[in-house]
């Protein structure tokens, strides 16, 4: 296969800056709210997609389809934003780039239950080792507690599960580039509710603070949507690509070692040892009939 041809760097550029978004936005939560932190997030990356969108000449959604679209956008971009970004307040970037790993498997568990999908015995043994890795990840300094972040981090695993299924449904009839722009939009619609402090915020934040901003909506957001719609446009399998977020815990800690110094501490090496075993158990050990993806991976063409 020809370099130009392959699904590889493009899949490798999207968790590149996906692996960078946790880092940054715990630079960013430094001076913005995380309400204030979503909406400015995509509304860059509504912009740049919106050039995009004009650019290919895409047809807009039919009338019918828009409430679909408008959930997508609540549960996968207004809700996923705020649980995310408060989740990173209190946890670190390696921390939260583990549980959110755990989004294909959840994924499949409620396909279990919608879509009545069966699960084989050892699948049912990887989730136990998952629970177990998160149980590990609330022990703080040996005593069982719960952090909050965890419980927000916990809950943007959920609403991107339920996201990935209603993508599921939408990429039947559009294409994931155009599925995933739509939802975007509307998402950034509802996330406007923050509107007001966004702009009292802005106006109080020094340079690097909106560059990192910048970043977020244009490298995470709109390009890593982009390579990673192409990246499944050239895959022959869905799960050539969407195994690459497995990739995202370790660039993650990486770069939150190297830009802002995070060292994992030992709950969560050991917690998420123990998820990240029970992930690859999961997907690996055998074949589901769907390939659930991460929060931001719903993009094929």
């Amino acid at each position: 296969m020809r370099f130009k041809d392959s699904h590889h760097p493009y899949a490798m550029v999207t968790i590149l800056f996906w692996s960078l978004a946790y880092v940054f936005t715990r630079l960013t939560l430094r001076h913005f709210s995380p309400f204030s932190l979503g909406f400015l997030r995509y509304f860059t990356a509504s912009l740049a997609l919106a050039a995009v969108a004009a650019a290919t000449k895409m047809k807009p959604p039919r009338l019918r389809d828009i409430p679909w679209f408008l959930l997508a956008g609540a549960v996968g971009f207004f809700l996923y934003m705020i649980a995310f970004n408060k989740g990173q307040q209190t946890l670190t970037a390696s921390a939260a780039s583990v549980m959110l790993a755990t989004v294909p498997v959840v994924t499949a568990l409620l396909a279990r239950l919608i879509y009545k999908e069966k699960l084989r015995a050892f699948q049912w043994l990887a989730v136990a080792a998952e629970f177990a890795g998160v149980a590990v990840l609330t022990l703080m300094n040996g005593v069982f507690s719960v952090n909050r972040g965890l419980l927000w981090i916990l809950l943007a695993v959920l609403v991107l599960s339920v996201y990935n299924l209603l993508q599921r449904k939408l990429t039947k009839t559009y294409t994931a580039l155009q599925s995933s722009t739509f939802s975007i939009f509307l998402g950034t619609l509802l996330l406007a509710v923050f509107l007001p402090s966004s702009v009292e915020e802005v106006s109080r934040a020094p340079g690097i603070q909106l560059v990192y901003v910048a970043a977020l909506g244009i490298f995470p957001g709109a390009i890593a949507y982009v390579a990673w719609a192409k990246a499944f446009a050239k895959a022959k399998q869905t799960s050539q690509v969407s195994n690459y977020m497995f990739v995202t815990p370790l660039l993650t800690s990486l770069f939150g070692f190297i830009i802002t110094n995070e060292v994992p501490d030992l709950s969560t090496i050991i917690g998420g040892a123990m998820i990240l075993l029970g992930v690859l158990v999961f997907n690996f050990a055998g074949k589901t009939k769907i390939s659930p993806r991460g929060p931001e991976a719903d993009d094929r063409e």
